[in-house]
């Protein structure tokens, strides 16, 4: 099975969000490459929140780039058998946080968004993912910084897509 196959499968598999998880579906229908930063038409991308449910709080990057507090995540890579194989990557290596581990129950919401071209859009299945209690973070050369955040203080930092995604774990949880 090819990431793509993944993909197709795990957002049919998906509750709720219908409308834009239809809209996921026939990108990747119009789009055999969908999966892939190359896709100038805008690509699926995987991201994870990393929480720390026995201190109530979520690890935070200000992402390089954008210059915002987000959820841990990015591009598929070619050697990620799954989504959330690459959301748990992405995770790992922008938290430095070994041993997370994947919140049960698949994605947690999709998020579509537009970016800077040439890519125009991406399409991101949001994971959450728990981390160790007492787990200490090391930045990656993605972040300008890593902070944790109490889950009320979230909303004050970041924007709504990482406070819907925040909602929909606490709920999952």
């Amino acid at each position: 099975m090819t990431l793509y196959d993944d993909a197709v499968l795990v957002l049919e598999d998906i509750e709720g969000q219908e409308e834009l998880r239809q809209a996921y579906l026939d990108h990747l229908q119009a789009h055999p490459d969908g999966m892939w930063k190359a896709c100038t038409a805008g690509h699926v991308t995987a991201s994870a929140l990393v929480i720390d449910p026995e201190q109530g709080r979520v690890l935070l990057t200000l992402h390089r780039k954008l210059r915002m507090w987000l959820q841990m995540g990015g591009h598929c890579e070619p050697g990620d058998a799954t989504l959330e194989a690459a959301a748990l990557r992405e995770a790992t290596e922008e938290s430095g946080i070994a041993g997370l581990t994947l919140l049960p129950g698949g994605p947690v919401r999709l998020d579509r968004h537009p970016i800077p071209a040439p890519c125009n859009w991406h399409f991101d299945v949001q994971y959450a993912v728990v981390a160790e209690p007492g787990a200490v973070q090391e930045i990656s050369d993605e972040s300008l910084d890593l902070r944790w955040f109490a889950y009320d203080e979230v909303a004050g930092v970041a924007d709504d897509s990482v406070v819907r995604l925040l909602e929909a774990t606490r709920t999952r949880l």
